[in-house]
């Protein structure tokens, strides 16, 4: 009822836009695999600077999550991940209930819960009677926080709408109770039945005590953090810089740039030099790879796995997760991660075709506002012999079709860079970087700054009769190909659009500036051509998928060549030879922000 009646500030799920809600769950199996990001936050930070006596960082994350959420395959990823990492302050409320939309869960799911977790590492505890035994819930909580290398579920049987007249029953799962319901369960428990949305004086009483409880404890806390930063001055002004939300003073120059006289690298290895250059600026970078490490270079030198103490692997004051092969549970992970404050970066690697197991929780970061990075490597059909399973051809329209999500597909290592300077930078904006398996030159008329805009000309022909637009590794294929139209007479210019999400925020006079009136504009893409007719007035892509065979193989046979493009290119000139021509940009669209 409250939820009808107050829709504008109640969503029908949480929502991080709300205040004192974390994180955005929704579908089921999120929750808990946020809190499981949360809890290795916790650890982290609670390792890394709490000192003897000063006892900075120490909550317990706590969570609730149903049947459904343990039917999802999620939940198994984080869960076992949660039980690797002996993740002892984190408490998880399982709500046994028996009931799914379906109606009771014997019909699907009769597995037995509480020994998969113990398999997993969880300490189980159960409450059989918690539809009334507070005192038993409360016990619970205080067995479970003295479990310091497990986190604990406290399973708890209830009668989903108990006193309702339809109680154990799916139909109470999502629809308001009837009028007469209502007042015979506001009589079985002593309330008025003619009141709505009352609350009890005792109960505002009690909660205020709450709030000065909490207020006072803020006050105790900011008082012992003011000696930490005199004592531990440098820690201190690190901690605290951190708590601001605030990125270190000119860390963006530690980003590295290039010229056309370094050597050609493939992107996920500029990532990679990226990744160790900012780690040792940014303590708040943590990160991991879903068991692809040696592969999306993740990993950057002397870095520390994040594991138990006792494993012999690492310690909990790691930056470093093995996920292992867990990606969408790892997504989920690192929203939690990001989520729990301290300007925490967290960033995960995969192959870029195996996000999209992790597309739930991508879209709830986006929707979060939560500044995730995925480094999303093996960007295209460039990845060769592991053959079109692995070879992403929709993935990136998908991910760009989704609100307030940055796409980078970078050209060479100045607009690898530039892709981290923006992910880094956004406070509410995740980012998915598209890189390379293969080497890729380092490019006349690339930058940073250039590249930090989303799109930029990067080859200008004066009196251009073609533009073409490309990302990726067919940038520097698009600038062989000018050349080859120059030469036929056909001065062509060259735009790299490295992230469409970054160029759509620029002003309309620089995005007509790089997209012009009057000139055939191609794109060329070797991945699906959907979304690219905003950009462009013919398209050059992959609508089919890829094959297995070396990528330089590939790459002719689907003519993303020199000569290939070049053809398209010509083909697009004659074809508009002699017409009045917009810029794509000036074509009515009526998005609503």
């Amino acid at each position: 009822m409250v939820t009808l009646q107050l829709d504008s500030k109640t969503p029908g799920h949480p929502e991080a836009e709300s205040e004192g809600i974390e994180v955005t769950t929704g579908p089921l199996g999120q929750g808990i695999s946020n809190a499981v990001g949360l809890a290795i936050a916790e650890a982290q930070l609670r390792n890394t600077y709490n000192k003897p006596g000063y006892d900075l960082i120490d909550n317990y994350t706590y969570c609730f999550f149903g049947d459904g959420c343990m039917m999802e395959g999620i939940s198994s990823e984080a869960c076992s991940l949660a039980g690797h990492l002996g993740l002892g302050k984190l408490i998880a409320f399982y709500d046994s209930n028996s009931i799914s939309i379906d109606g009771n869960i014997e019909i699907e799911f009769t597995e037995d819960v509480g020994k998969r977790l113990e398999a997993y590492g969880w300490e189980v505890l159960e409450v059989s009677d918690a539809d009334t035994n507070v005192k038993a819930i409360s016990d619970a909580i205080a067995a479970a926080k003295k479990s310091t290398d497990k986190p604990t579920c406290i399973k708890l049987t209830t009668t989903i709408g108990y006193g309702s007249l339809n109680e154990a029953t799916a139909s109470v799962h999502g629809s308001p109770l009837k009028p007469e319901d209502k007042k015979q369960l506001k009589e079985k428990w002593g309330f008025n039945p003619d009141q709505d949305f009352h609350v009890d004086q005792e109960v505002y009483d009690y909660y205020s005590k709450v709030g000065e409880a909490g207020a006072n404890a803020e006050k105790e806390w900011n008082a012992l953090f003011e000696k930490y930063q005199k004592e531990f001055p440098e820690l201190g002004a690190e901690l605290a810089r951190r708590l601001k939300g605030e990125l270190p003073q000119d860390w963006e120059k530690s980003l590295p740039t290039y010229t056309p006289a370094d050597k050609a690298v493939a992107s996920r290895k500029l990532s990679e030099i990226a990744l160790g250059e900012i780690a040792n600026v940014l303590p708040e970078l943590i990160g991991g790879s879903a068991d692809l490490t040696p592969s999306n270079l993740t990993r950057w030198k002397d870095a520390t796995d994040f594991q138990p103490e006792k494993s012999g692997l690492g310690n909990q004051g790691g930056r470093y997760i093995r996920y292992g092969v867990r990606e969408h549970g790892m997504g989920a992970i690192m929203n939690g991660l990001a989520a729990y404050g301290a300007n925490i970066k967290s960033y995960g690697g995969t192959f870029l075709n195996f996000v999209s197991y992790g597309a739930p929780a991508l879209r709830l970061a986006a929707l979060s506002q939560i500044p995730v990075i995925w480094v999303a490597t093996h960007d295209s059909i460039g990845l060769g012999e592991d053959g079109p399973t692995h070879q992403p051809i929709e993935t990136l329209a998908h991910f760009r079709a989704i609100p307030n999500v940055m796409v980078w597909r970078p050209a060479d290592g100045n607009e690898t860079s530039a892709a981290y300077l923006k992910a880094i930078e956004t406070k509410t904006t995740p980012s998915v970087l598209a890189l390379t398996r293969q080497g890729l030159p380092q490019l006349e008329g690339s930058s940073v700054e250039k590249a930090s805009k989303g799109g930029y000309t990067i080859v200008e022909a004066k009196n251009a009769k073609l533009i073409i637009v490309a990302t990726g590794s067919e940038v520097i294929t698009s600038i062989e190909a000018a050349k080859l139209l120059e030469a036929q007479g056909v001065p062509t210019s060259v735009v790299s659009l490295p992230d469409h999400f970054t160029f759509d925020s620029q002003s309309d006079e620089y995005k007509k500036s790089v997209l012009p009136d009057g000139v055939p504009i191609i794109s060329v893409e070797v991945l699906a051509t959907a979304g690219w007719s905003k950009y462009s007035h013919v398209q050059f892509g992959l609508d089919r998928f890829g094959a297995s065979a070396p990528a330089g193989e590939l790459f002719k046979k689907f003519e993303f060549t020199p000569e290939g493009i070049a053809k398209r290119g010509k083909q697009t000139v004659d074809f508009y030879a002699g017409k009045e021509l917009l810029s794509p940009l000036n074509k009515p669209f009526f998005p609503i922000h």
